[in-house]
């Protein structure tokens, strides 16, 4: 404790805590510009820490890493636009809460998710940091493929009114998936002698072509609410209430902990976390509440928001505690602390404890702050939507043009965009939802190669998926995801049909 309050008071040195802040905010916006993800944000930002101190240099990239990952769902809800792969599930709920005159009751809804999920995180590094990464090691090939399969079985979950629909989509996400080079053996597939294809398809592209492009094509065909419908979107841009948070309190803790147990497994991520919590959040639904999930429920933006942000201590715990990082911006903060001359491990905590509770404080500050700048925005974010349809729809173009562009710098990811883009607006048209083609791309890749590698431990038995306890869990549960919707539409269809 004495060390914690120590990190806090260096934590609010003028420096440290005007560049925490300055992190924050400009996470925020990078996070809300689509296609420029966290990784991005702090990638670019790495070149600026150099000069700085230990403290403070990696202070700065945790507020731009924290603020990023809330700031996608800004665009989410208003736009249906997610302005990062980790809140793509936001999108769901959140813009259909826009589309029904409550855009600053989602903002405020994600925004007060975001920070609990972050500080559940946080305070789970600082009690628990070497226990939880302990568990973290006992994952392997199997268990991956484990945890890949049932990402991919709340594909159900994210369909729509159509679990079929969800289901063609979720196919035809994961056959494009198997394009590029054979993570096994690098033999090239489907390439048709492509050299744009050896990579495959990266799924950010494709994501901001369905979400963003598809909606700026159907904002310029003139069928989204006119004016009208804006002004009440603007007049309604109350915040929730405490009633209303009341409800919210045990979907965002059980969120929060989802988040932060994913993201100390190396390789998942906050994408992951928030598919999984977003379908883990219909499971505790009361059957009339189920009706609304995916149609404007708050509660599936809080179980979407508060585990994308629990994953940012989550993925922080192996990375300080093994020096193994648990995501991309993990990877990029170990770098940082390389640079600055501290090498992560177990070693860490007795050489450089004042330097560890000291970015754990900053951490608790960078959360609280996150909410803050949240909820006195939502006013100024809900004004995007006063901008005229005929400029909204080439901005959102321009800046999903920039973000797929930014990616690596390749005119095909623009092509890429376009394309998916077109594909999105016909599903739209047609009632196919966008997401589990989103989720099969992330999640397919990593299926297909930890489903190789492990029959490769076990020289070809598929036995070793039963003699794994954690890896036969996630099988077996993610089979119960796929199959109950589809038995419980059937029983809910005689039904009818026995009572008419």
């Amino acid at each position: 404790m004495d060390l914690l309050l120590q990190g806090l008071g260096n934590v609010f040195q003028p420096e440290v805590i005007l560049l925490l802040i300055g992190g924050v905010i400009i996470g925020i916006i990078i996070g809300a510009l689509p296609g420029l993800t966290a990784t991005m944000g702090v990638a670019l930002f790495l070149p600026v820490t150099f000069g700085m101190d230990a403290v403070t240099g990696v202070l700065l990239l945790i507020g731009v890493y924290f603020g990023s990952i809330y700031g996608g769902s800004i665009a989410a809800i208003l736009l249906n636009t997610p302005g990062t792969p980790a809140s793509a599930a936001t999108a769901l709920d959140g813009h259909a809460m826009t589309k029904q005159g409550k855009a600053g009751k989602a903002l405020g809804y994600a925004a007060i998710a975001s920070g609990v999920g972050g500080l559940i995180s946080v305070l789970m590094l600082i009690l628990i940091a070497p226990q939880l990464a302990g568990v973290a090691l006992n994952f392997s090939a199997p268990e991956m493929f484990g945890l890949a399969l049932f990402g991919l079985s709340i594909i159900s979950s994210v369909s729509g009114g159509s679990v079929l629909k969800g289901l063609i989509a979720g196919v035809f996400g994961i056959l494009i998936s198997t394009i590029g080079m054979d993570p096994m053996t690098s033999y090239p597939r489907f390439t048709y002698d492509q050299l744009s294809l050896l990579n495959g398809f990266s799924f950010i592209p494709v994501m901001i072509g369905l979400f963003a492009v598809s909606e700026a094509l159907v904002i310029m065909e003139g069928e989204i609410g006119g004016g009208d419908k804006i002004k009440k979107i603007i007049a309604n841009y109350v915040l929730p209430k405490w009633n209303e948070l009341k409800r919210l309190w045990f979907s965002m803790i059980r969120s929060g902990f989802i988040g932060t147990i994913i993201g100390i497994i190396p390789g998942a991520g906050a994408d992951i976390a928030a598919f999984v919590s977003y379908n883990e959040g219909k499971r505790f639904l009361k059957k009339e509440e189920k009706e609304t999930y995916g149609k404007g429920n708050p509660k599936g933006i809080v179980s979407a928001e508060a585990a994308n942000n629990g994953v940012t201590g989550g993925a922080m715990i192996p990375l300080l505690t093994l020096g193994i990082p648990g995501d991309a911006v993990a990877a990029i903060l170990l770098g940082a602390l390389v640079v600055q001359g501290i090498q992560p491990g177990p070693q860490l905590f007795a050489t450089s404890g004042e330097l560890v509770y000291t970015l754990f404080a900053g951490m608790i500050i960078a959360n609280i702050l996150m909410v803050i700048f949240g909820i006195s925005g939502i006013r100024l974010f809900v004004k995007i939507l006063l901008v005229p349809k005929k400029m909204l729809a080439p901005l959102i173009l321009i800046l999903s043009t920039i973000g797929a562009y930014a990616i690596s710098n390749n005119i095909f990811d623009v092509f890429t965009m376009l394309v998916a883009g077109i594909i999105g607006y016909f599903m739209k048209k047609y009632g196919f939802p966008a997401s589990p083609i989103v989720l099969a791309l992330i999640l397919g890749p990593m299926a297909e190669s930890e489903f190789r590698r492990s029959l490769v431990m076990s020289e070809g038995s598929y036995s070793i998926f039963l003699e794994r306890p954690i890896a036969l869990g996630f099988i077996i549960v993610a089979v119960l995801s796929l199959i109950l919707p589809l038995v419980w539409g059937k029983l809910k269809k005689n039904k009818k049909v026995n009572a008419a």
